[in-house]
């Protein structure tokens, strides 16, 4: 009895052990997830991200991306100083560095993230239009988002807005004695779409 004992403990021991350590390997890899903003290609743009959560990270994830596209209308007029005025701006590329913090689980439900990089700027104007002036901004931009797999698989849905400081380190903003103002208070809202690799 003392022998059928031992060793129906001993196999409850090493399975749990077994299990245990499965469990410990799923949480101590590195994982690599991609995005894109679809928003971004229909304003005759692109958007491509990496995530990455590091070994052992419960609720950070970190990443990269570049970016392109119009600014809409909307978003222009939004700073009264360029209402109506004929500007028509393009996010001509930007590079930005993210971090984001799940409450949860990394990946997976509500997040604030904090991002920050350099966007170039190419601005033309109706009323000049064989001219344009370039410039380089500096985006410090606070977010809010959720983090949903519809699925139940590796596909996600990210929507997330934020708040961000901008403020210009090169270039001009001035077309002839048409001059562009740079709000420094951007609003975002948008929808990712990602896959965790």
């Amino acid at each position: 009895m003392k022998t059928i004992t031992f060793l129906l403990l001993t196999t409850i021991c090493l399975t749990t052990t077994k299990i245990a350590a499965q469990a410990l390997n799923e949480v101590s890899k590195t994982t690599f997830s991609i995005e894109t903003d679809p928003a971004t290609f229909i304003l005759k743009g692109y958007a491509f991200h990496i995530r990455i959560q590091p070994k052992n990270s419960q609720h950070f994830i970190i990443g990269a991306g570049t970016y392109a596209l119009n600014l809409p209308k909307l978003m222009v007029n939004m700073n009264s100083d360029n209402k109506d005025k004929g500007w028509n701006v393009r996010i001509q590329n930007a590079i930005s560095i993210f971090g984001e913090y799940y409450f949860k689980e990394s990946n997976r439900k509500w997040f604030v993230g904090l991002q920050t990089g350099i966007q170039n700027f190419k601005n033309t104007n109706d009323n000049t239009a064989t001219k344009e002036c370039k410039y380089s901004n500096l985006l410090i931009m606070p977010s809010l988002g959720y983090n949903w797999h519809p699925l139940k698989n590796n596909l996600y849905v990210k929507p997330w807005m934020g708040i961000g400081y901008s403020t210009k380190i090169s270039g001009q903003t001035s077309i002839d004695n048409l001059k562009y103002t740079i709000s420094p208070l951007v609003p975002f809202l948008t929808i990712h779409l990602g896959y965790t690799l």
